[in-house]
C-alpha cells in the first residue's frame, strides 16, 4: 500500500498569514461553517501551492486558519483545553454535534482559548476529522494532568 502524502498544512499558514490581503482573510474569518468557504474566491487562492485540492478537507483546516497560531511541537488541542479549563460540557458539545457545527463549536472553543498547535498535528486532525479525531480528542483531554486547585 502507497503511503499517503499530506497536504503542507504549514505552507497554508503562510498562505493565510502572506499571501491573502486582510479584505481575504477577513472574508475567511466571516465563513459561517466550513462548506461556506468553498463559495469564497480567497479560499481558492490560499490552498495553491499546498497540495490541498477544493473541498470539504481543506475547507475544515482552513475554516481554523484565523484563530489557530502555529508553534512546533505545541500540546494536542484536547490537552490544552483541559489546560486552560475548558469545561467537559463544552467538549461534549463539539464530540457529540453532527457535522459542521461539531467544527463551528470547535472554532468557537478556539477563538476563546486562542491555542497554539502544531499545524502539522491538529491540520491532519481537522483534514481527516470524524469520530477517531474526536476519541483522540478526548482522550488528550481526560488523560491531561490536572492542577489540584487550593
Amino acid at each position: 500500500m502507497a503511503e499517503q502524502i499530506l497536504p503542507d498544512f504549514q505552507k497554508l499558514l503562510v498562505n493565510y498569514q502572506h499571501k491573502l490581503g486582510n479584505g481575504q482573510r477577513a472574508d475567511i474569518r466571516r465563513a459561517t461553517d466550513p462548506d461556506a468557504l468553498l463559495d469564497i474566491p480567497a479560499f481558492y487562492y490560499l490552498i495553491q501551492g499546498c497540495g490541498l485540492k477544493p473541498g470539504p478537507q481543506a475547507g475544515r483546516v482552513a475554516y481554523f486558519l484565523p484563530y489557530v497560531e502555529h508553534k512546533k511541537g505545541a500540546e494536542a488541542i484536547g490537552r490544552q483545553m483541559a489546560e486552560k479549563n475548558i469545561s467537559e460540557t463544552r467538549l461534549f458539545q463539539v464530540i457529540r454535534a453532527e457535522s459542521p457545527d461539531d467544527l463551528v463549536y470547535l472554532r468557537r472553543l478556539s477563538q476563546q482559548m486562542k491555542p497554539c498547535v502544531d499545524w502539522l498535528d491538529f491540520g491532519r486532525m481537522l483534514y481527516y476529522w470524524g469520530k477517531n479525531s474526536k476519541r483522540q480528542m478526548l482522550k488528550d483531554y481526560c488523560l491531561q494532568p490536572r492542577k489540584e486547585h487550593k
